[in-house]
């Protein structure tokens, strides 16, 4: 049989069946979508394909799914480091955006985040930002799948001007890209602090009848939820259950601040977590109870957060340290074991997304999106679990070929749909142009 591509790899771990690890196996792809895994001899004689891929040492994953990410803020990675969450936010952070922000800014800063996100493996992220029209455009453009976040905040910003604007310009949003196959949509309300009850009772109804997630920052730090009693007399969960926020529609992202009785809720409810816990780490935010979570059967997902924060978009350090944390807070080494932490990276944040039947497990009928990762190189020997080392002992520069919806982005460690050095150029513009106006340099 005639196909266009085959992909001959010493493992494939498909995430689904769980913690499965085939040895010798192939990746037959056509059409975009993956046809059939099976053993490398069988494959040999069954296809003959357009592309042939020999990847002896490597072991093929499904795409990693970044559930949280600010993408342009890429072009402010670093520039405000060591702050508490609200003085990076309220001193530096937003009034750059208020001096910075605008397609521009969002198209190459996107641009240089989807490069470093294809680079390590990622072939599908959730955003939240300004201009998620620009967003969709960059991204689908580079091939790259994403969930563009339908931005709504209570205060002006270039983008829009008040809640029924951001509304409006979300549904606008949403109409744009209704056909893509790249590019889906989310509500995106910044956070309870941030959004009063009116127009997020306006986007429970709206996401009810599109039939989209909605993403949002919630509980992410002490003072959140001390700012929530303050100003509304509720805990800020508890005050989105009684707006109708807390269902299967929910990713809550970060969840530092939990009471038992809150994730007893929030498992009811059927939502999605999204864990992001080297940003919490550096914000000192605190601590996600994941094995908690987990063993509520909570659907926990993975995300970098942004650069600005991180300070890098990388999701397979991210798996690492969410893999040894979740084993500190619970006080278990048993807690969250690798095959979680994978699944996590993949599969459970294709849940949350709402397109677990397109992404996120290398499955027959599904998307071909498929991430190579060099498993030989000395660092990884001698190697006895693939999958064990994989999380615990494998960097982002070992991803060595990726393929979203069949089309080869990433070869041989060279982005194929974004010209890297344009990309340098335009991103050293931005650093003489930001940091100029740098607070911190005085």
């Amino acid at each position: 049989m005639n196909i266009d591509t085959l992909i001959h790899a010493r493992w494939v771990i498909p995430v689904e069946p769980h913690g499965e690890v085939l040895e010798y196996h192939s990746i037959a792809v056509h059409a975009g979508r993956i046809l059939a895994i099976l053993p490398s001899s069988e494959a040999r004689e069954s296809y003959q394909a357009a592309s042939e891929h020999e990847l002896h040492r490597h072991a093929l994953i499904p795409g990693l799914v970044n559930a949280h990410t600010h993408a342009a803020m890429s072009l402010l990675r670093g520039l405000a480091d060591d702050l508490p969450l609200m003085t990076w936010l309220n001193e530096h952070i937003w009034p750059a955006e208020r001096r910075w922000v605008s397609e521009e800014f969002v198209a190459d800063g996107t641009r240089l985040a989807v490069a470093e996100m294809l680079r390590g493996g990622v072939t599908c992220y959730n955003d939240m930002y300004f201009f998620p029209d620009v967003t969709g455009q960059v991204t689908a453009a580079a091939g790259m799948r994403a969930v563009v976040g339908l931005i709504l905040i209570d205060f002006p910003s270039a983008w829009a001007g008040n809640a029924d604007d951001y509304l409006q310009r979300g549904l606008a949003v949403h109409d744009q890209f209704r056909n893509d196959s790249l590019i889906t949509t989310a509500f995106a309300p910044h956070a309870p602090y941030s959004v009063s009850d009116a127009p997020l009772e306006r986007v429970r109804t709206l996401a009810d009848e599109l039939e989209i997630p909605i993403h949002m920052h919630v509980h992410e730090t002490r003072d959140e939820v001390k700012q929530g009693l303050a100003d509304f007399g509720n805990r800020p969960l508890r005050r989105l259950d009684e707006l109708g926020l807390l269902s299967p529609a929910l990713m809550a992202v970060h969840m530092t601040q939990l009471e038992d009785e809150e994730i007893e809720l929030f498992a009811s409810r059927g939502g999605s977590v999204v864990h992001c816990p080297e940003s919490n780490l550096k914000l000192a935010s605190g601590f996600c109870p994941v094995a908690q979570l987990l063993e509520a059967g909570i659907n926990v997902a993975l995300g970098t957060d942004g650069a600005a924060s991180n300070n890098d978009l990388d999701l397979l350090g991210e798996m690492r340290t969410a893999a040894l944390l979740a084993k500190g807070v619970a006080g278990s080494a048993s807690a969250l074991p690798a095959a979680d932490a994978l699944r996590m990276a993949t599969l459970n944040g294709a849940t949350a997304l709402g397109i677990a039947g397109e992404t996120g497990s290398l499955e027959p009928q599904k998307a071909a999106d498929i991430t190579a990762v060099d498993l030989g190189r000395v660092e990884n020997q001698p190697l006895y679990h693939p999958l064990s080392q994989l999380v615990y002992a494998t960097g982002r520069d070992q991803v060595s070929d990726v393929w979203v919806a069949g089309r080869q982005v990433v070869r041989e460690g060279r982005l194929t749909t974004i010209d890297e050095a344009e990309l340098g150029a335009r991103t050293r513009e931005w650093q003489e142009r930001i940091g100029r106006g740098d607070t911190l340099r005085g």
